[in-house]
């Protein structure tokens, strides 16, 4: 008998022929896709009948989302740097801001996002980095409880600069590099593998905070612990910049220099990338996590993801944080991707929905090494699913279920979102912890960190406020 049976509305697998089923169902049991066809045919089969059935008949069913960049530190920052280039927003207000928190500000910033990217579709995630002052443990049991999946990088550096920008990290948050890679190890063999929900991976920090020696290690320390990378790469021109200042090479072949390419390193943004870095991208399996909106905000540029695509590198799709983007809605994100290809080509064809959907799910399974396991609805895979209301004037007329959500969809419309077999949330209120508890929170937190950091963040308007 299943645990749960999701009868009717569109089913948009994912699977390898990317199968597209209209008044599907599937039976979930033991955590595990028992079932995926017709829904005249399943309802018929007496072992996948359930005491949990949801209606999904006016829906669309598709596979959890998964978001490969996430800054979970930054939940309490949303709106924090409005208008600001990446340098002086990092140093003026982001790095000021973050290296101020205490562990139990760090911990409610987790839970809003949490909150948020629950209640928006995203059912796994790649956290970019944490470090030692936001209490990482506390964090990831949180993340355990909450029911997400979550591969969480822990940060590792031994220099303190940006590109060419020297000692600009804030003080708060410099750790040695022994101190940062040994805590890295310790959560690993502490946390990595927990229930197949948590799994620890490096979080190198960007060139300029790194040094060479440091770097060879994460990727050795890396392939022999069978876990994966995660770095910032090619954001903007001070990054190319650097590399080819100090080492006369290109983002991509300097991070494939020091051992940071390939199938387990997940490469952030890489806006500036020529084409010969894209081959490289895609002769070593190396993921690229795009995320349009920070780009766009932060003035960064316009990432090549249709070249990309059309040379063959994995490209996934990431939100970033809170002050780079002010929200963590993975189906907004999706959106964004679609647009601005074709605005920086001037091509109307540059990019599909059918591709920026498998940015979402299978692609960001893929760079997380958990293909086999999610990023599609499959029998003998996990059953990682949301449910999304179809039945709304954004929605209609209903003809292409693909492309509705991708140009049309938002995080509100997510109904259900089952992770693990386990349904996490349902008629959109979180089962796993107190979402109510965590907006109250939040408010307070955020307000004693600004006051702590010495930064008055008023609502940036030109116009009055009586």
């Amino acid at each position: 008998m299943a645990d749960i049976y999701i009868r009717g509305g569109w089913i948009i697998t994912m699977d390898p022929k990317r199968r597209v089923i209209r008044d599907g169902a599937i039976a979930v049991e033991d955590g595990v896709i028992r079932a995926v066809g017709k829904r005249e045919e399943l309802d018929k089969d007496y072992r996948y009948h359930s005491k949990v059935v949801i209606d999904a008949e006016r829906d669309i069913v598709l596979p959890g989302l998964i978001n490969t960049h996430v800054h979970l530190a930054q939940g309490l920052l949303r709106g924090c740097a409005d208008y600001l280039p990446l340098i002086p927003w990092l140093r003026d207000r982001v790095w000021p801001l973050q290296g101020n928190y205490k562990p139990e500000e760090a911990l409610v910033s987790a839970q809003l996002v949490v909150l948020e990217m629950l209640k928006s579709g995203t059912t796994t995630f790649l956290e970019t980095g944490l470090v030692g002052r936001y209490g990482p443990d506390q964090i990831i049991e949180f993340l355990h409880k909450s029911g997400i999946r979550a591969a969480v990088a822990r940060h590792v550096m031994d220099m303190t600069g940006y590109a060419l920008e020297e000692n600009i990290l804030h003080e708060g948050l410099v750790e040695l590099g022994d101190k940062s890679f040994k805590d890295t190890i310790r959560l690993y063999n502490k946390y990595h593998g927990w229930d197949n929900r948590i799994w620890i991976w490096f979080g190198p920090r960007t060139p300029g905070a790194v040094s060479i020696e440091l770097y060879r290690k994460i990727s050795e320390t890396a392939k022999e612990l069978k876990t994966g990378i995660t770095m910032h790469l090619a954001e903007v021109k001070a990054d190319v910049e650097y590399t080819m200042t100090k080492f006369g090479k290109k983002p991509v072949e300097f991070a494939q220099w020091i051992g940071h390419t390939g199938p387990n390193v997940v490469l952030v943004h890489v806006v500036w990338a020529s084409d010969e870095e894209i081959k490289i991208l895609a002769e070593t399996k190396t993921t690229v996590s795009h995320n349009p909106c920070s780009n766009m905000k932060l003035a960064s540029g316009a990432a090549r993801i249709s070249d990309m695509l059309r040379e063959g590198v994995n490209v996934a799709l990431g939100t970033d944080g809170g002050p780079s983007n002010n929200d963590y809605d993975l189906l907004r994100e999706m959106k964004h991707a679609a647009l601005l290809q074709p605005l920086r080509t001037l091509d109307a064809q540059a990019i599909k929905a059918e591709q920026v959907l498998e940015m979402a799910t299978i692609n960001g399974a893929r760079a997380l090494m958990l293909d086999k396991m999610i990023g599609s609805i499959e029998v003998g895979k996990r059953a990682d699913i949301i449910v999304v209301d179809a039945w709304k004037p954004h929605w209609k007329p209903l003809n292409n279920p693909v492309s509705h959500l991708v140009y049309s969809a938002m995080g509100s419309d997510v109904k259900h979102s089952i992770i693990d077999g386990k349904l996490v949330m349902f008629n959109r209120k979180i089962l796993t912890f107190n979402e109510e508890e965590v907006l109250e929170k939040a408010d307070k937190a955020a307000w004693s960190l600004y006051e702590r950091a010495g930064i008055c963040v008023k609502p940036d308007l030109e116009w009055p406020i009586e």
